[in-house]
């Protein structure tokens, strides 16, 4: 039985609490009380010392710095909008009220206001790999600090999110979050702000009608750009501190591994717009110096469902293209560089050729549109499911059209050229600049002439240029033999027609709107057969495709520069002659 006279145990006060008390700036009963404080409330003693008025904010960070040897800094006298961004994790920062001020060589120096916190230290050290330097700050002032830098490392995120959008109206589905990511990482990818942001880029790039989101890291800068009608444009300016967190979410909702930053990965992810709307984007990442860039770019299933029309083919181009996919047996090349609306066009094809009466089997690497009725292959290398046997398993399996999503090796060529040569309509792509160049590139892989006289009926290359809009566009004079030199006859600058320049206005992105395909599109007649039988350059089938009247690219362009479709300057950057 304990002794009534026995004088309670002495509460053992902290480093900071003894040192005020041996200094006179503090009682030890009010010590007591204010340590038995902070414990009940979990917050740190400084706070409640700083609270309660007892001593200075002031007082307080001078006896720290003395009894501790560290020195001290006026929060007042830095800018903290300069301190150099990803020196250490925001969250770790805030959560334990410090603020890293520089890095050198191995050791990071860190603002605190307690610096007898180990756990603090032993936290930093295994998120950074650096030691850490104490710099004493006042409290006050280090919480006012803290406060900026929060503002600065996730509410500039939330300015940039807010709009007039509504993101209620939009979801991302996470029916594809990788289940085998970590607890640790969930965490670290679920933080808010970050998913609103991702969230608001995507609702943003597709509200512009852009084609790709380009996420870039450097050393000192963090940059978003969108690809809208063909060109690249700075949307967005992050903080640095963000990249890693905004990956993660990323490759979460991707299917992609998060903890692989060393090798490129590929995947795919959707968003919901309304009720009845999904959006599909293709993601690819790339490990660069600092950091992964990622590129999303946006496949929009409506895309391939506009019609031929849309797409901007002229009557008699048209009328080829249609005559070919109507044949039952043959092969339909579609050529021309990335980012140059062949998919789009394939699958115009198919959506015409889809129906209950016909089995159509693709192969891509990846499938980019989603087409009901269509059966889709996606080619996985690393599993050995190439083009290759892909092609060979579709033929087993009684297709009626084939189509493959790039020609790139003889094996595949061959099995491809084999089909069309046996009762299939086979659809592919190869990239080459024109069609009379595809001919003499499939020569080069090492297809027998005759293979490909037999074989292909049709090839369609193409680019897509931007379409001046019709608002704001404008008439100009070109000089004479400024036409004549970018391909225009001496017939067709009769007068009757003038060109137009872009202006810009507020409903266009600098006097362009929306893209129009411009097309070389090359039937295989019996002449350009022989010419190939006897291996002829791809400048003799050039040629000859012109006494067809086969509008080469340029002319094709130009054509449109009459219409006052797009401007000259628009054709000339998308075309060779």
């Amino acid at each position: 039985m304990p002794d009534i006279n026995t004088p309670p145990k002495a509460v053992a006060l902290p480093g900071i609490a003894r040192a005020l008390v041996a200094s006179g700036k503090l009682p030890i009963a009010k010590a007591e009380a204010l340590y038995a404080t902070s414990l009940k409330s979990k917050n740190s003693f400084i706070g409640e010392l700083v609270a309660s008025g007892a001593v200075s904010s002031s007082d307080v960070a001078t006896i720290i710095s003395t009894v501790y040897g560290a020195p001290m800094v006026d929060l007042d006298a830095i800018d903290l909008s300069r301190l150099a961004p990803g020196l250490l994790d925001n969250k770790l920062a805030l959560t334990n009220k410090i603020i890293p001020l520089a890095k050198r060589g191995n050791r990071l120096v860190v603002v605190t206001a307690d610096p007898t916190d180990h756990s603090v230290a032993e936290q930093i050290k295994f998120s950074t790999q650096l030691s850490v330097d104490w710099v004493i700050a006042e409290h006050a002032k280090l919480v006012k600090a803290l406060e900026v830098v929060a503002k600065k490392g996730g509410d500039n995120i939330q300015d940039m999110i807010t709009g007039d959008v509504n993101l209620n109206e939009f979801e991302i589905d996470d029916e594809s979050v990788n289940t085998d990511s970590s607890s640790s990482d969930e965490t670290e990818v679920e933080d808010a702000p970050i998913v609103k942001f991702l969230q608001k880029m995507l609702i943003d790039a597709f509200n512009a009608r852009a084609s790709d989101l380009h996420f870039e890291p450097y050393e000192h800068q963090y940059r978003i750009r969108f690809r809208i009608d063909g060109e690249l444009r700075e949307i967005a300016s992050p903080p640095p501190a963000i990249k890693d967190k905004l990956a993660s979410r990323i490759k979460v909702i991707s299917r992609l591994d998060i903890s692989e930053k060393r090798v490129p990965q590929d995947g795919r992810m959707k968003l919901k717009i309304g009720a009845d709307r999904v959006i599909d984007f293709r993601v690819s990442t790339l490990p660069t110096l600092f950091g992964e860039k990622i590129v999303i770019r946006i496949l929009d299933p409506s895309s391939a469902k506009l019609g031929i029309d849309a797409l901007g083919y002229e009557p008699e181009e048209k009328a080829r293209l249609l005559s070919a996919i109507k044949r039952p047996y043959g092969m339909i090349l579609v050529t021309g560089p990335t980012g140059s609306g062949k998919t789009v066009s394939l699958y115009t094809c198919l959506n015409i050729l889809n129906t209950p009466a016909v089995n159509i089997a693709t192969a891509e690497d990846p499938s980019e549109i989603n087409l009901p009725g269509v059966n889709q292959v996606n080619v996985n290398e690393k599993a050995g499911l190439t083009f290759a046997t892909a092609l060979k398993s579709f033929l087993r399996q009684d297709p009626d059209i084939i189509m493959v999503g790039e020609i790139r090796d003889l094996e595949t060529a061959d099995i491809a050229i084999k089909a069309a040569q046996t009762g299939h309509l086979v659809l592919s792509t190869l990239h080459t600049n024109d069609a009379p160049t595809t001919l003499t590139r499939m020569r080069n892989m090492g297809i027998a002439p005759f293979n490909i006289a037999s074989s292909v009926i049709l090839i369609t290359a193409q680019r897509l240029a931007r379409k001046l809009c019709p608002i704001c566009k404008r008439p100009t004079e070109i000089p004479h033999e400024a036409l004549l030199e970018a391909g225009f006859k001496e017939e067709e600058l009769d007068g009757t027609w003038m060109p137009y320049e872009a202006v810009g206005c507020d409903a266009c992105n600098n006097g362009y709107k929306g893209r129009l395909g411009i097309y070389q599109v090359m039937p295989i007649s019996e002449e350009t057969q022989r010419i190939i039988l006897r291996d002829g350059s791809a400048l003799e089938i050039a040629e000859q495709a012109v006494l067809e009247n086969v509008r080469s690219l340029r002319a094709s362009g130009l054509h449109k520069v009459k219409k006052g479709l797009t401007s000259l300057e628009e054709v000339l950057a998308v075309t060779n002659e």
